[in-house]
């Protein structure tokens, strides 16, 4: 199976649009544009494309291999909210009711305040390559001892110790990536197999891990103005940004593609 758009025509099946708020999603010749305006922190904005209107639409699992040539644009004093691309499970829509527990993996950034501090020794925010699954049965084991864990995970030793436990059991893993890599075009590659992951920027590789979600899964590209705080420590937070100026992502290309086991 293979999905391959370069955007110099009208979008069509599967493709869907989604626009919330002032989000846009235009198109240009051989471009796809994902706007955000300047806009205030009291309602949810967002502008995406998926392949996907509900779980039992989603198509892709290993072996596949996801190719996106993209760069943002706006004010380099920063991004604000989250955007990305990559492949999930649609955990949860800002404004209605449900959620699932989330699995993931994608090129994705978060701006402060976001502070989702799941993999050790890696901040919370940044541009990121990273995967989760925290529906492996590892985490459902550990999940009825979550309350005391995030106490114990205040105290520095034993955050050092027994977190990475904790990390692998919710299947994550993450690498930040350098942050002007945000603001110019560049070809992301994620190979997703059944015994782990590869990230890579231009050919070179920037992440890999021996860990991957279990599919299938939807592909989303997305620029919203949202926050989350998700920490060992029993940290959590969500909310709304306000856009100080316009800011985009800008979409090349995207190419999905059925691999074979190597």
């Amino acid at each position: 199976m293979r999905l391959e758009t370069h955007f110099d025509r009208p979008l069509e099946s599967p493709w869907r649009i989604t626009q919330i708020g002032a989000g846009q999603v235009t198109r240009t010749p051989n471009l796809l544009r994902l706007l955000l305006p300047a806009c205030s922190a009291e309602n949810y904005y967002d502008a995406q494309i998926s392949d996907y209107t509900g779980k039992a639409d989603f198509v892709w699992k290993p072996p596949v291999r996801l190719t996106v040539q993209a760069r943002f644009e706006g004010h380099h004093a920063g991004l604000h909210g989250t955007a990305g691309f990559g492949f999930w499970n649609h955990p949860f829509v800002p404004g209605e009711r449900g959620f699932r527990l989330p699995k993931a993996a994608w090129f994705f950034f978060a701006s402060p305040p976001s502070n989702m501090a799941l993999a050790k020794d890696v901040p919370g925010s940044g541009w990121k390559a990273t995967t989760i699954d925290a529906t492996r049965w590892p985490f459902l084991t550990l999940l009825p001892t979550a309350p005391i864990g995030f106490l114990l995970m205040r105290l520095p030793a034993l955050y050092q110790r027994l977190w990475p436990i904790g990390q692998r059991a919710i299947g994550v893993s993450e690498a930040l990536l350098d942050s002007a890599l945000l603001w110019e075009s560049h070809t992301y590659t994620l190979d997703w197999h059944q015994n782990g992951l590869t990230f890579a920027v231009d050919g070179v590789v920037v992440h890999q891990s021996a860990i991957a979600p279990r599919g299938p899964l939807g592909f989303i590209a997305w620029i919203d103005n949202q926050y989350a705080i998700v920490t060992p420590q029993g940290q959590f937070g969500f909310g709304l940004l306000a856009v100080e100026t316009e800011q985009s992502l800008l979409l090349e290309q995207i190419t999905i593609e059925t691999t074979s086991e190597s």
